[in-house]
């Protein structure tokens, strides 16, 4: 029927190759294209190559591909333009194997098309070597410089993280049009490198050579929306429409999207409204900005508005209306989407499934996160990463850890934002030699040049007792962003080494970096632990009066803990009763802490009433408090208090220590006797503490319980864990060899005590990270000076 129709309407005899060139043309349906190909066949043009390849082409147009596969096998001499038509369309691994099929078996030589073409669909293989190769084969054939080659390439390296190289390729580009331009924009968009993106385009516009289009301005819109620089945006909508792209419907979408992450949501709502008809993608985008912008009632009454109009959503509608980013409160709409994802049927796309995993870890519903990527039917980098990314920032880094190892096995590539991920992991639990084989990882898959991974090492070497090694990293960094000066500032804040914090924070000033409030959270924790009150006081001033900075919590407490330590408590309850807001558990907390450490019994009980009104699940002040009384041998009050825990059925967190052995963790809990060397490392600790007393050492048992005889105390003491971790390291490993542990909570003053005296008998050096900071025992005495 379909031939009918088309032969009464053209004048061309049927005969002609223009004729069924012009009615494969019009096949809209695989039925019309089967006909066609009959009508080919039977008038003997089955293997004229011109019209083969018009009708290859338009069976990829209609996802044909296994008939498109048959037809090209069935062509005796196929030529190179045929090849390109096939190695586009199937843009996989079968694009690749037509590629070699074309090397090794024919006498025809690959174009440039045929290089952009192979290169483009090796990006969406796991192995990266085979696009680096294919690269490799059009220099060598001579396209390495060519335009259409050199774009293919940009865009490939930028899909498999290689920034370096997608630079290098573009930097050697003789001549560079509109389009590789864009495709360096949109790459660091994709790879978030938002500030280099936007480098670019100013590049670009100040080039004057190249003509900015639609697609430019369409691209770096998203790097403008995620530093959600509104000045900047609304300077690119100036250009938009100067340029005269203001009102494409892509380009309206794009600034709608920026608005919303700026979160002016009534500028996005006034451009939403300028388009005549939003198609599904507009409409996705306004979705998603009214769920960033805390409007899920607004978002849900647009979903619906879509299934009411029968448009079909796809799985960029469901991840906008998840609130990814903000999903506190939202926990019931969250399982709503869930349910209705599965019973679409679209939550097999990724997209969706690792959105959602997002959202249940960031509610600490870690279960429902670990089955939803259980059963997801494909795992992208993206599911694997947003799994083990809710592990550890829900401090399950040992689970973090086991499934990156998994991932491993499992042939997935890690890319940055995994090994950003687990180097945060690392950071956590202190673990040092699985950080140094994931800085084995970045070497060998070229992440280096990437900040975020950079920063990421830098950080991890800083919370893994290695400060020197995270200096030298930073140090080799050739970019910088204000969290990676705030990880190499805060690192000497854990170490205790206020004044290179000071020192840094002045390089950070003349470098041209912002700070932020990290960046001055950091550099009062700094103060905190090393006892620069003064140069704190000004570093708070300096953030409100000079920076313009709202103060939050956590400044607040860092400057009460700064006064507290420093034994100014009068003056640390002035500053919480003159904040201009309410003080929280954090401000009183911090004043309670050093009550502890000076015995002030009178501020104690102010600051523990407060506390016990704000936060009475909490049970490490009622500790605090009951060590308090201890110390002064308050015991009535302090068993009082201790009764009052029971009545309130609240535990304390047990302490216990990490030790790592070569690439082995060991952990130890107080009194611990499980390990297989238990009676030798009990030995130690008995030999150590005989030599500890001939040198002078005296247990502190003031805070153990008071209901035991002075020797029981003594004996419970000296089994704390970070004790048992040293015992164990000292016979584990040889003579002469650092001892780094990592302690859960604060090192006891006797633990501490005790380590001075083991490292000048041992003459070890011993590295403790505590809840608190860094300690570097070193013959007998203690970086922090006895103050933390």
């Amino acid at each position: 029927m379909f031939i009918k129709s088309a032969v009464t309407s053209t004048y061309s005899p049927t005969g002609s190759r223009n004729f069924f060139i012009n009615l494969l043309k019009k096949s809209t349906t695989l039925s019309h294209l089967s006909q066609t190909h009959a009508q080919i066949i039977l008038n003997g043009f089955h293997n004229d190559l011109s019209t083969v390849t018009k009708l290859t082409h338009r069976l990829f147009d209609l996802k044909a591909t296994s008939y498109a596969r048959h037809l090209f096998l069935s062509i005796p001499n196929p030529d190179l333009f045929l090849f390109n038509v096939l190695i586009k369309g199937f843009s996989n691994a079968h694009s690749i194997s037509f590629y070699t099929h074309l090397r090794k078996c024919t006498q025809l030589n690959p174009d440039n098309f045929t290089y952009a073409f192979a290169i483009a669909s090796a990006s969406t293989l796991k192995d990266e070597t085979v696009g680096i190769l294919l690269h490799e084969h059009a220099i060598i054939d001579g396209y390495g410089l060519d335009l259409f080659v050199g774009t293919a390439v940009v865009d490939f390296y930028f899909k498999i993280w290689r920034v370096d190289l997608a630079r290098k390729v573009f930097d050697k580009m003789s001549a560079k049009d509109t389009v590789s331009w864009n495709s360096m924009i949109s790459g660091l968009v994709k790879i978030c490198c938002f500030e280099d993106a936007i480098q670019f385009f100013s590049d670009m516009l100040k080039d004057g050579r190249i003509r900015l289009d639609s697609t430019t301005v369409a691209s770096v819109l998203p790097a403008v929306a995620e530093l959600q620089d509104l000045n900047l945006g609304m300077e690119v909508q100036c250009l938009a429409v100067k340029l005269g792209f203001h009102s494409y419907v892509y380009v309206l979408t794009g600034l709608i999207s920026m608005y919303s992450k700026c979160g002016e949501i009534e500028a996005a709502k006034l451009l939403f409204g300028e388009i005549g008809r939003p198609d599904l993608v507009s409409c996705n985008a306004m979705i998603s900005g009214y769920t960033s912008n805390g409007e899920s009632e607004c978002s849900v009454r647009l979903f619906k508005q879509l299934l009411g109009s029968e448009e079909k959503v796809n799985s960029s509608t469901i991840v906008g209306l998840i609130p990814v980013f903000s999903p506190f409160g939202y926990l019931d709409l969250i399982n709503c989407i869930h349910n209705f994802s599965v019973k679409s049927g679209i939550v097999s796309q990724s997209s969706v499934s690792t959105a959602l995993i997002t959202a249940y870890s960031r509610l600490n519903e870690i279960e429902s996160a670990r089955m939803l990527f259980d059963e997801s039917s494909e795992k992208t980098p993206a599911s694997w990463n947003a799994m083990i990314s809710g592990y550890t920032q829900n401090g399950l880094t040992e689970e973090a850890i086991s499934l990156f190892q998994e991932m491993q096995m499992s042939k997935v590539s890690p890319n940055p934002v995994t090994v950003t991920s687990i180097l945060s992991a690392c950071a956590q639990l202190g673990a040092l030699s699985m950080g140094k084989w994931v800085h084995g990882l970045v070497k060998s898959k070229n992440f280096e040049s990437n900040i975020f991974v950079s920063t990421a090492l830098v950080d991890m070497y800083a919370k893994c007792g290695s400060i020197k090694e995270a200096r030298q990293l930073f140090d080799l960094m050739l970019m910088k962003n204000v969290v990676t000066w705030n990880a190499m500032i805060s690192g000497y804040g854990l170490h205790g080494q206020g004044q290179d914090a000071f020192r840094l924070f002045s390089e950070m000033s003349h470098s041209g970096v912002t700070p932020n409030g990290v960046t001055f959270l950091s550099l009062l924790y700094a103060c905190s632990h090393t006892g620069l009150v003064k140069e704190g006081e000004e570093i708070f001033h300096s953030m409100v009066h000079s920076y313009h900075f709202e103060p939050l919590a956590e400044h607040y407490a860092c400057m009460v803990d700064l006064l507290g330590r420093a034994g100014q408590l009068e003056k640390a309850l002035k500053f919480i009763k003159e904040m201009p807001v309410e003080p929280g558990p954090a401000e009183w907390g911090a004043l309670l802490g050093a009550c502890m450490i000076y015995k002030d019994k009178k501020l104690a009980r102010v600051a523990s009433e407060r506390l016990f009104e704000l936060d009475p699940e909490n049970v490490g002040y009622f500790v605090l408090l009951s060590n308090l009384y201890s110390a002064e041998k308050n015991y009535p009050l302090a068993a009082s208090v201790r009764q009052d825990v029971k009545k309130r059925k609240l535990s304390k967190i047990p302490g216990c220590t990490l030790i790592e052995i070569g690439e082995t963790p060991y952990v130890f809990t107080s009194g611990d006797r499980s390990h297989p060397q238990a009676s030798a490392i009990y030995a130690m600790l008995e030999k150590l503490i005989r030599e500890m007393k001939e040198a002078g050492f005296q247990t502190e048992t003031d805070t153990a319980l008071h209901d035991v005889e002075e020797e029981e105390k003594e004996l419970m003491i000296n089994v704390h864990s970070e004790k048992l971790a040293i015992a164990f390291g000292l016979i584990a490993t040889e003579p002469g060899t650092e001892i780094r542990i990592f302690k859960n909570l604060r090192v006891c003053v006797d633990c501490h005590t005790a380590t001075k005296f083991i490292s000048k008998i041992t003459e070890r050096i011993i590295v403790v990270r505590d809840a608190n900071r860094f300690h570097h025992f070193k013959d007998g005495v203690c970086s922090c000076g006895d103050y933390w």
